[in-house]
């Protein structure tokens, strides 16, 4: 079922291309969850009109206060993507923040409803088939004047925003190699869905690379490192198929790519079993089972285990020049946040030019240093 609860309405604004008009709202779907209520203080606070989306009033209006927000004056009522993109078509808002998860499925139905009306979109995917199939819209968003941004969160602009910094005015390189390795505190509460369809994504789609231009299939866990941090500490990480591979390559034009993160198990008695629990868990049944058991386990709340987030790449030439560099960032769940409030907020003052991008494709490198990193180049 869904509804649009409303005690004010707001006036219509915005202009677009083809004569769509855009009201002056950002909806934010999955406003009650942890980056769904972080980027809404973030937004609010920065003035933007913000107006919660998700399946449960209650919910959204608990997490609205918990955030310090007055009451919201509206608040959209929809419990599926399709229901959510109705209600985009009848108002369109300015833009549409998805962190409802599931972005492969949600993301192509929640963008194009936004190109209806002349909106803009932004996401946090971090796999290959959600960024890929969001940057397909490239030419509608073109023609509707719509701007969508996939990735605007800690893995995909940690490490593309360091490759576009160490590719500056350099030729195409022959080998890029890029580390996500997010620090980040655990809130106490059931794990969810969304995170818990994730964790599951990852296992079944196993490993991807780029070799000779093209994305080829490996090993879940390859290409484990030790990765030593400028501020001493370090972290293990491996290989794994994500929104960051694909970033990494598009930014670089690099022919040989490869993604790693701190997230997969490096240990390799856990590695050699991975692709056969990848297999298991593709069967339908036994991945629905998975997700459902995943997301109700109950985490403690831990601080981060480390100080920093880091990204980090390495760059290669066929002429022999090596250039290495890192972006540091707090905890990887705040600066997700930052990335995805900073990229609404330009979007919502149409600063960014129409098409389907990653976030520093559609805004530069220094969009890391405005939401909060610190770039360390060598």
């Amino acid at each position: 079922m869904s509804e649009t609860e409303q005690t004010k309405q707001t006036s219509t604004t915005g202009s677009t291309a083809g004569g769509n008009t855009t009201n002056d709202e950002v909806w934010i779907v999955g406003a009650s969850g942890r980056v769904g209520r972080a980027v809404t203080a973030r937004l609010a606070a920065r003035g933007l009109t913000v107006v919660p989306v998700g399946r449960s009033r209650e919910r959204m209006v608990a997490a609205w206060a918990d955030a310090g927000l007055p009451a919201a004056t509206k608040v959209v009522v929809a419990d599926s993507a399709e229901r959510i993109a109705d209600e985009i078509v009848r108002d369109r808002p300015r833009v549409v923040v998805n962190t409802m998860g599931s972005f492969a499925a949600t993301a192509p139905v929640i963008a194009r409803a936004c190109m209806s009306g002349g909106g803009h979109y932004v996401d946090q995917a971090n796999d290959v088939a959600a960024v890929q199939a969001l940057l397909a819209l490239h030419d509608e968003a073109v023609r509707a004047g719509s701007i969508l941004v996939t990735g605007a969160g800690f893995g995909v602009l940690a490490t593309e925003a360091v490759v576009a910094k160490l590719c500056e005015d350099r030729p195409a390189p022959h080998r890029v190699r890029v580390d996500a390795a997010a620090s980040v505190a655990v809130e106490a509460g059931l794990l969810g869905a969304a995170l818990a369809a994730s964790i599951v994504d990852v296992l079944t789609t196993g490993g991807r690379r780029y070799e000779h231009g093209r994305l080829v299939t490996s090993r879940l866990g390859a290409d484990p490192q030790q990765l030593a941090f400028p501020d001493g500490e370090s972290a293990k990480t491996a290989g794994v198929s994500s929104g960051e591979l694909v970033a990494a390559q598009a930014v670089s034009g690099a022919p040989f790519v490869i993604a790693t993160s701190a997230l997969v198990p490096t240990a390799a008695p856990v590695r050699a079993l991975l692709p056969l629990l990848g297999r298991l868990l593709s069967v339908p049944a036994l991945r629905r089972l998975a997700v459902d058991r995943l997301a109700r386990v109950r985490a403690k709340a831990t601080p981060r285990p480390r100080r920093h987030s880091w990204g980090h790449a390495v760059v290669e030439w066929t002429d022999g020049t090596r250039r290495e560099g890192w972006l540091r960032a707090g905890d990887g769940m705040d600066f997700t946040a930052d990335v995805t409030a900073a990229v609404t907020e330009q979007l919502a003052r149409g600063t960014a030019r129409p098409g389907a991008w990653t976030p520093a494709a559609a805004l530069g490198a220094e969009l890391a240093t405005a939401a909060g990193g610190t770039f360390v180049l060598g």
